[in-house]
Parts: structure tokens; C-alpha cells; sequence
């Protein structure tokens, strides 16, 4: 007796285009300018959040999947939309060589853009 099992089809594209993928770490406070400059540009964006950095404050890593001939083009947005800037943390005087409550001033800001090679991409 034949089991009448639905068969399932899965649709598989796979793309031959040489592609890359670039991940850009940034300050969250700039998120919005950057991925509605990207998206304005007709690029994907996906955002996931991170945390890290000497002052352990929030950040977003973003994703954007591009044909090679994109990369360039990409990363001078990102250039063009994140900026470094200088925020002012006070120290607490518990801290060693510390005496009393400081201000320091720490440059924050801008983008660690990583662009990595894609030796396949698949949609299903």
C-alpha cells in the first residue's frame, strides 16, 4: 500500500553573482540616519542590536548584502552618514588615580565596517 504524502517543493534560487556582504558596527544613535540613507539608496538593511566598547553602550551592527559593483558605493554612504563625535562621561572617584569626580571626554561615533566575501547566497 502507497503512503499519499503531499509532496513538498521548495523553491532554490542560487545566485552565481560575485557578492559581498558588509557588516557595519555603529552607535545607535545614529541608526536612523544611516539605514534611511541606505534604504532612500534602494540597499536591504537588516539591524540587529549589540552591545560593547570601552564604554559598553548600546550599538547596531548591520547587515547589507550587495553585488560586488555595490560595495563601493555602500561604504561611501555609510562614510557619509556616520560621524565620530566627543561625549563627556564622568568618572566616579573610586577610580584608580582618580581623587575626585572627572569629566573625561571619549570620542564615540562613526562606524567598524567589515566587508566579507559571499562564496554563495540562497533564497528560498
Amino acid at each position: 500500500m502507497k503512503s499519499n504524502q503531499a509532496s513538498t517543493r521548495t523553491c532554490l534560487i542560487v545566485h552565481e553573482l560575485m557578492m559581498k556582504m558588509i557588516m557595519a558596527v555603529i552607535q545607535t544613535d545614529d541608526v536612523v540616519t544611516i539605514s534611511d540613507a541606505l534604504v532612500t539608496a534602494g540597499y536591504r538593511v537588516t539591524r540587529l542590536a549589540t552591545t560593547g566598547g570601552w564604554l559598553r553602550r548600546e550599538n547596531t551592527t548591520l547587515l547589507i548584502g550587495v553585488e560586488d559593483r555595490q560595495a563601493n558605493h555602500v561604504l561611501r554612504v555609510i562614510q557619509h552618514t556616520c560621524h565620530r563625535r566627543t561625549v563627556h562621561i564622568n568618572l566616579p572617584a573610586t577610580m584608580p588615580g582618580s581623587h575626585e569626580s572627572e569629566t573625561l571626554g571619549v570620542e564615540v561615533g562613526g562606524a567598524a565596517v567589515f566587508v566579507f566575501d559571499v562564496e554563495r547566497y540562497e533564497h528560498y
